[in-house]
C-alpha cells in the first residue's frame, strides 16, 4: 500500500490506518454494540497482514478495551513494527461517564495506563483528543512534551483543534500531526486547517472518512433501527429518517460513479478523501476482516480527473443537502 509522510517526523503511514473506535464495542456514549474478541483480533490481524502499518486507538473507546485489543495483536505480532497513535484528554468514573480532563496528573495517569493496555514501552504518537476544557490546553501539550522528553511517547500532536488553538501550542514544541474529522460530509478541514499542516509540515490524520457509515451506501433507514440499542448513531441526527431520506439522493448518485469506476461507495469516498495531498492518511475502522480488504483496496485507487469531475458535479447539484448534515462534535 502507499505510503505518506507524516510531517517533518520522518515515519511514513500507510495512507490507509486501522480506526479501532467502532470495534472496541459498546456499554458506553459513544459505542457500537457489543463485539465477539475473537472477530475483534482477526480484524486487527487482517488490516496487519493486508499491509497497513499503523493503528489508531484510544483510552475511552470502549473505556480501555481498544487498547487492550490493540495489545493482545501486538504480543501476538512480537518483533513487527506497528506504529501505534493513542490519545489523552477523555476520562470515565465508575458509573462509566465520560468527561474531559487535561490537567498534567490526569495525562500522566492516562499514559501509564494506555502503556500498560498496550504493552508497549513507547507510544509512537501521543494526541490530545479534544481541545476541551480550552483553558488547560497549553497545560496538557506541556504534559505532552514532558512525556516526550521522558521516552514515554516518540510523537506528539492534536485531534479537533482549530486553526487558532495550534498557534497556542506551535511555539512550544513541535506538532507531529493534527488529526480531524473529514469526508465528503465533512470539509472543514479545507479552510486554513489544511494549509496550517502545509505550512508547519505537519502530517492531517482524516478520521471518519466513511461519514461513520453513512458514505457506505448501507445507512438506511431500516438499517438504522437493526442497530444495537446502545449504538450511538441511533441517537444521532446525522442518522434520523428525516435527515437520511434526504440523504438518500445524494448516495445514488454517488453509489452511480463508484459502481462505473468498478468502487464501493466506500472505496470511491477513501479514495476521494486520500485525493488531497495535505492528508497523510484516512482512519477507517473496521468490525470484520472482510472490511478491512474493502478499505485496503480504497487505498490504491488512482484518483483521475474524470472521478475528480463527477464527484465535483454532484457536489454541487447536492450542496444544499451536504450543507445541512448534521455536525458530528
Amino acid at each position: 500500500m502507499r505510503k505518506r509522510p507524516l510531517g517533518s517526523t520522518g515515519e511514513y503511514l500507510t495512507v490507509v490506518g486501522l480506526g479501532t473506535w467502532s470495534i472496541a464495542g459498546g456499554g458506553w456514549a459513544y459505542g457500537w454494540g457489543e463485539t465477539d474478541e475473537r472477530v475483534a483480533v482477526a480484524t486487527i490481524h487482517r488490516a496487519l497482514d493486508a499491509g497497513i502499518n499503523w493503528i489508531d486507538t484510544a483510552p475511552v473507546y470502549g473505556l480501555g478495551r481498544a487498547e487492550v485489543l490493540v495489545g493482545k495483536v501486538l504480543k501476538e505480532r512480537r518483533g513487527e513494527t506497528v506504529f501505534i497513535a493513542t490519545k489523552c484528554g477523555l476520562t470515565w468514573n465508575r458509573k462509566r461517564k465520560v468527561r474531559p480532563n487535561l490537567s498534567r496528573e490526569s495525562i500522566r495517569k492516562e499514559c501509564h495506563a494506555s502503556l500498560k493496555r498496550l504493552g508497549v514501552e513507547v507510544i509512537d504518537l501521543y494526541q490530545i483528543h479534544w481541545p476541551i476544557p480550552e483553558e488547560r490546553i497549553e497545560e496538557a501539550w506541556e504534559t505532552l512534551l514532558d512525556l516526550q522528553v521522558e521516552g514515554k511517547v516518540r510523537y506528539v500532536g492534536v485531534c479537533n483543534f482549530s486553526v487558532a488553538q495550534l498557534k497556542r501550542i506551535q511555539g512550544k514544541g513541535r506538532v507531529a500531526s493534527l488529526q480531524a474529522e473529514y469526508s465528503l460530509i465533512a470539509r472543514q478541514p479545507e479552510v486554513g486547517v489544511f494549509e496550517s499542516c502545509r505550512r508547519s509540515k505537519m502530517g492531517f490524520l482524516a478520521y471518519s472518512p466513511l461519514g461513520s457509515g453513512l458514505l457506505t451506501g448501507r445507512m438506511t433507514v431500516e438499517r438504522i433501527r437493526q442497530l444495537p440499542p446502545d449504538d450511538w448513531r441511533r441517537r444521532h441526527p446525522r442518522f434520523r429518517p428525516a435527515f437520511l431520506e434526504q440523504f438518500q439522493a445524494f448516495m445514488e448518485d454517488f453509489t452511480g460513479i463508484a459502481r462505473k469506476a468498478d468502487l464501493t461507495p466506500a472505496q470511491l469516498a477513501i479514495a476521494w478523501v486520500l485525493r488531497c495531498e495535505a492528508v497523510t492518511s484516512a482512519i477507517v475502522g473496521a468490525r470484520r476482516p472482510e472490511q478491512v480488504e474493502e478499505s485496503r483496496r480504497a487505498g490504491e485507487v488512482p484518483w483521475t480527473d474524470e472521478l475528480e469531475a463527477a464527484v465535483e458535479a454532484i457536489l454541487k447539484k447536492h450542496a444544499l443537502i451536504l450543507r445541512a448534515v448534521p455536525a458530528f462534535g
